[in-house]
């Protein structure tokens, strides 16, 4: 087999890869939206109202809760992950800190990037033990900001590492702190540092073995941080495994609105990246 048969083969596999994941893409999201969306036409109150007393057994109400408990979970641990990621990667920059020690720690946020989220709910889950607390709101928080934080510092790290050293070198020429630098720096990396945000924002609304060991579960809104609190992700397990035939397709309903936020998220990021590389343009302008 010559050069150009390898390259045909190549091209082959590729293009039948892209077919294979194409194609279960699709088929999630058509099954998704035509019994999902079924669902919510014939009952679109499902998405306002919280859940009856035995709403798993098949009583009545909606899964409001697990709406509302999703966003109680993920905005703080998102905006805590986004301070921290600020910080660490401005800090991982020449300026702060030496190549090699800098590289060191990117190879230590990739390994915790890459650990599946059911062991950072179980490592979470063990502090809970030893403080001898249960699932909680915060623990949940906790939970995603670990999730989080690896995805976001890294998308920042990347941004702030591709501005220009002409612009770098401009600003350390007038005389500023490191602190001003930074500042300015971070503005110009912007659409990056947002794009890491809403992916970082989409991965912790979708996940669930990260709060599994750790959020706890209610049919009620938390009244504060050290109460139980349930999510989508954990909800439509619950309803996928039930009994009653009616759960089992509130499912569907919950998992099409799920889906509709991660899309939603999706193209955010990239109407992100447009606005704030046509801003910073303006601005340098």
């Amino acid at each position: 087999m010559n050069r150009y048969q390898v390259e045909k083969v190549f091209k082959l596999l590729t293009f039948l890869s892209f077919l294979v994941v194409m194609f279960s893409l699709i088929i999630i999201i058509v099954i998704t939206l035509i019994k999902g969306g079924g669902v919510l036409l014939g009952n679109p109150a499902l998405v306002i109202t919280p859940p009856g007393p035995k709403y798993l057994l098949g009583g009545k109400g909606g899964f409001l809760h697990a709406l509302l408990g999703s966003i109680y979970l993920v905005l703080p641990a998102t905006l805590l992950a986004i301070t921290l990621a600020l910080l660490i990667a401005s800090y991982l920059q020449t300026d702060y800190l030496k190549r090699s020690y800098a590289n060191k720690i990117r190879v230590l946020l990739e390994i915790l990037w890459g650990t599946p989220s059911i062991v950072l709910g179980i490592f979470v889950m063990t502090i809970l033990v030893f403080i001898k607390q249960r699932g909680s709101l915060l623990a949940g928080i906790m939970a995603l900001t670990l999730l989080e934080l690896p995805i976001i510092t890294r998308y920042t790290d990347e941004a702030i590492s591709s501005v220009p050293n002409n612009l770098k070198e401009a600003v350390y020429s007038m005389g500023t702190t490191k602190l001003e630098s930074s500042l300015v720096v971070i503005r110009y990396a912007l659409p990056g540092i947002v794009a890491g945000v809403l992916i970082g924002l989409g991965r912790g609304i979708g996940d669930a073995a990260t709060i599994i060991f750790t959020a706890g579960s209610s049919s009620s809104m938390p009244q504060g941080l050290f109460d139980s609190v349930t999510a989508l992700p954990i909800l439509i397990f619950q309803q996928a495994s039930a009994f009653h035939a009616k759960v089992r397709a509130d499912a569907y309903a919950a998992s099409f609105v799920l889906l509709v936020i991660i899309i939603i998220l999706n193209v955010l990021s990239r109407l992100s990246i447009k606005y704030f590389s046509r801003y910073i343009q303006d601005k340098g302008n």
